[in-house]
């Protein structure tokens, strides 16, 4: 059974809904067959997906760039550029099928704002550091933190959705975080101001 859009998406997606509706439709009908999600995720596609990525619109920095770790079925790299078009997005993927999803539904929503990169993100070049990295359910933070550390410039952030034991994985990446320039990480809980599904995001700001 496929999730109705809960209230909280036209509260959080604005004027921006209907693209977001048409990529969810598109994510019901293509991810299963695509290996993108798995069939028990349609009965919460909305809430665990969707809304639960498009909740840290508000963190992205409005004309800046942002790069997306492992945007596998565009969760959260497509929704976060859906939502926010003023905002350039580089979606970093290593899988072939992905890529070619990320740069089909991209052109299928008409976003001008995404770039897709097929590449590892230790192993990413970009023209230049970008202001902010995202990632959801890529690996764990001793790991993201300096696979990712590379593609921001100085006083650039990391937005990383993660689960309820974010502060154990913080606890476990003392070190690296330290390494790369990290002292005081926040974790940000999200949604409950509108009735959505928290979102525990982990916020740094490197040096």
């Amino acid at each position: 059974m496929i999730e109705h859009e809960p209230a909280a998406a036209a509260t959080l997606f604005g004027d921006r809904i209907e693209v977001a509706r048409q990529y969810t439709a598109d994510l019901v009908e293509h991810g299963e067959t695509l290996g993108l999600i798995g069939p028990q995720e349609l009965s919460r596609i909305w809430s665990r997906h969707v809304v639960n990525c498009g909740l840290v619109a508000p963190l992205i920095r409005r004309g800046g760039r942002v790069a997306d770790v492992g945007s596998g079925a565009g969760l959260p790299g497509l929704v976060l550029a859906l939502a926010v078009p003023e905002t350039s997005f580089i979606l970093i993927e290593p899988m072939e099928r992905r890529v070619a999803w990320l740069n089909e539904e991209s052109e299928r929503l008409g976003l001008q704002n995404v770039t897709v990169l097929r590449a590892r993100a230790e192993e990413a070049r970009l023209s230049e550091p970008v202001d902010q990295v995202t990632a959801r359910a890529v690996s764990a933070l001793r790991t993201l933190v300096p696979n990712s550390r590379g593609l921001l410039s100085a006083g650039g952030e990391m937005l990383f959705l993660k689960g309820a034991s974010v502060q154990d994985e913080i606890e476990a990446a003392r070190k690296q975080l330290l390494k790369a320039g990290i002292k005081e990480p926040e974790v940000l809980v999200l949604g409950e101001e509108i009735g959505a599904e928290p979102t525990r995001v982990f916020r740094a700001t490197v040096v």
